[in-house]
């Protein structure tokens, strides 16, 4: 007669482990977006070089009133490129974006911005990266909507395109602006 070994058991338990973990973790809302830390708090710090002729914005610049949009984006990033003419129609509508150069080169970010039309209202460069750091960036482009208090009211991670536009960007600049 064979002797059951307790180690016999371990595949089937692993496996049933592993696909309630699975089935919990795909019970989400929304499976695609990212979660963000920073949703409710304050803007972190603004910390950024020169880009191009104009002052780079600050702390301050999130914290005055009114809804704005923060940016990161980079001359290196294809869906950087999906995404500008959206920003550019909402620049052209009023909305405020203030853009963050990430990681990349001067020339190329100014020439990427020459060739595609600049929505940015004041722009700075974070080349160390820190800046995108200390705000949980995911990876460019990314958007954060923040309310006339320097609240992040949204982070969206990826190329804003118009359905992005129209179900999820407008509805929390539309939400930033009532609790504002």
């Amino acid at each position: 007669m064979a002797k059951f070994s307790p180690l016999a058991a371990l595949p089937p338990v692993l496996f049933a482990g592993l696909a309630l973990l699975f089935y919990f973790g795909m019970q989400r809302d929304d499976p695609d977006a990212l979660p963000s830390a920073r949703a409710g708090q304050a803007a972190p710090a603004v910390v950024l070089s020169q880009l191009g002729e104009a002052a780079p914005f600050d702390d301050a610049t999130l914290r005055a009133p009114g809804v704005k949009l923060v940016n990161f984006w980079a001359s290196w990033c294809a869906p950087c490129r999906v995404e500008h003419s959206q920003l550019e129609q909402l620049a052209a509508e009023g909305v405020t974006i203030y853009g963050v150069n990430y990681k990349d080169k001067a020339p190329k970010a100014l020439a990427f911005l020459q060739e595609l039309g600049d929505p940015y209202a004041a722009m700075g460069a974070d080349s160390s990266g820190r800046m995108a750091l200390d705000w949980g960036l995911y990876g460019v482009p990314e958007t954060y909507v923040i309310d006339g208090d320097g609240v992040v009211r949204l982070r969206f991670a990826g190329p804003i395109t118009q359905k992005v536009l129209e179900d999820t960007i407008r509805p929390a600049i539309a939400e930033a602006a009532a609790g504002s």
